[in-house]
């Protein structure tokens, strides 16, 4: 049980360590990248959410799965009007690939699991996530984007983003 608990959490966070590697090599990223990249971490969360949401055990990893959903389609829907009011077209890339790559391979591992297992898996992914989603945010997002709309509203987010890894560790913090 413990290596399938392991083997999820890790799933849920290579992405961003090989992207950004990635990124690193490519040279800086533009509007449209970075956009595409909120977009994609945005979805992946809100599926794992969803998944969440009908899987959990706990009522906490439920409600914390429904504030996933509510807050990342929120921040997915303010993106997108920024998007279309600096009539910038979210641009695939390397990071927004690996990120997508690797949410589905940790959603078909979340899928394989069941109640505590479960349960656990979800909210150390989410934890890991939310510190490498806030890294990657402070690090390569906020100083390359030009857009000062964008970058006000990717600086908008980070509290969001720290309140959902502080309230995710509560909720480890309870579960046995």
């Amino acid at each position: 049980m413990k290596k399938s608990v392991v083997l999820a959490m890790a799933l849920m966070l290579p992405a961003f360590t090989v992207s950004v590697q990635a990124a690193d090599t490519q040279g800086a990223l533009t509007d449209a990248e970075i956009a595409h990249i909120v977009v994609t971490a945005n979805t992946a969360d809100i599926e794992n959410g969803n998944l969440a949401k009908t899987k959990a055990s706990n009522e906490d990893v439920r409600g914390f799965a429904q504030r996933m959903i509510a807050d990342h389609t929120d921040s997915n829907q303010q993106a997108s009007e920024l998007a279309k009011k600096l009539n910038v077209t979210p641009k695939d890339n390397a990071i927004s690939q690996s990120l997508k790559d690797d949410a589905k391979a940790s959603l078909e591992k979340l899928k394989g699991l069941s109640g505590k297992e479960f349960d656990k898996a979800y909210i150390d992914g989410e934890i890991a996530l939310h510190k490498k989603v806030i890294d990657v945010a402070d690090n390569k997002l906020v100083p390359n984007v030009k857009n000062e709309e964008l970058k006000a509203l990717l600086i908008q987010t980070r509290p969001t983003l720290v309140s959902h890894r502080e309230h995710a560790e509560k909720i480890k913090s309870t579960l046995k």
